[in-house]
Formats: C-alpha cells, sequence, structure tokens
C-alpha cells in the first residue's frame, strides 16, 4: 500500500472525469460532498439485466466510463467541492495480467487490486491497496500492484509525490 499525493488536482480532475485514462477500473463507492453530499453504490444489481447480465453486466462493480459523467455533473460547478472519494477496483482480467506477467501464482478470484482517490482540504491523495482472500505471508502481490500503478500514473503524465 502506497499513498500518493497529486500535485495538480485541476489537470488531474480534467483526467479523471473527462478524459479516458481510467476507463478501465471498476467503481465500487463514490461518495461526493458539494451543498449536499451523494453517494453512488457501485454494486451492480444483476437481478436488473435478467438473462443478458452476462453480457450487459460482466463485473460485479459499475464501468467507471458509465459512472463518471454523472459524478463529473455532481461536482462541476462554481465552487469547490467539499471533498470527494472514489473507491476503484482493476478489473479481473487485467489484475491476471499483471500477476502472471510478474510470475505470481495468484488470481483475481485470489486477489483485488483498488485505489481510493480522496479530495479533502485542497489536497488529492490516491492509495493504492489489495484486498487478498486467503492468509498469505508473502506481500509481492502488494509490490507488484504499488509498482504498476506508479507507472500508470507516470505514463498518463500525472505528477504525484509519494507520501
Amino acid at each position: 500500500m502506497i499513498v500518493l499525493q497529486i500535485s495538480q488536482t485541476k489537470n488531474f480532475m480534467n483526467t479523471l472525469l473527462k478524459g479516458n485514462d481510467f476507463d478501465e477500473f471498476l467503481l465500487e463507492e463514490a461518495v461526493i460532498k458539494t451543498g449536499n453530499s451523494y453517494t453512488i453504490d457501485g454494486h451492480i444489481n444483476k437481478e436488473f439485466y435478467g438473462d443478458l447480465a452476462v453480457d450487459e453486466a460482466p463485473y460485479d462493480f459499475s464501468r467507471w466510463c458509465d459512472i463518471k459523467n454523472v459524478c463529473f455533473e455532481l461536482i462541476k460547478g462554481r465552487h469547490t467541492p467539499l471533498g470527494f472519494k472514489f473507491v476503484m477496483h482493476v478489473k479481473p482480467e487485467h489484475t491476471d495480467a499483471l500477476l502472471s506477467k510478474n510470475g505470481s501464482g495468484l488470481t483475481s478470484d485470489q486477489v483485488a487490486f483498488l485505489i481510493n482517490i480522496k479530495f479533502a482540504d485542497g489536497v488529492t491523495t490516491i492509495t493504492s491497496a489489495s484486498s487478498i482472500k486467503t492468509f498469505s505471508l508473502d506481500k509481492s502481490h502488494e509490490q507488484i500492484w504499488d509498482g504498476a500503478f506508479k507507472r500508470f500514473l507516470s505514463a498518463h503524465e500525472i505528477e504525484f509525490e509519494e507520501l
């Protein structure tokens, strides 16, 4: 787990809400505090899709690309939001590819990679995290994800400082 402070919040917000750099992430939860507080539960209600759930809702969480416009509409305006938090997951197929590429024997059935994006008091931070379903003293999956996420930010020209 690492905590990164974003150097240029305005540029980052444009990338997050208007760009497509984060579109491959899945949204578990969004909490946005402006004049009101809004909470979005990103868990998919598969029963809504019936027999089409596998095609129309292949993941347990909403795709960021399908939800970001709603978040943008809640955040935009004359006033800076009081704060927000987004909890996002890496898609299982990307998790599997990353683990395999780095020689890990784990799969997305055993471990999930996440980021927590938080804005409070004018500061934006991103915390990388992993969730493992079995007990293990081996923490190499955390190092794999931390390194990959820093490379992701750098590749997308998002400036950060590790705290």
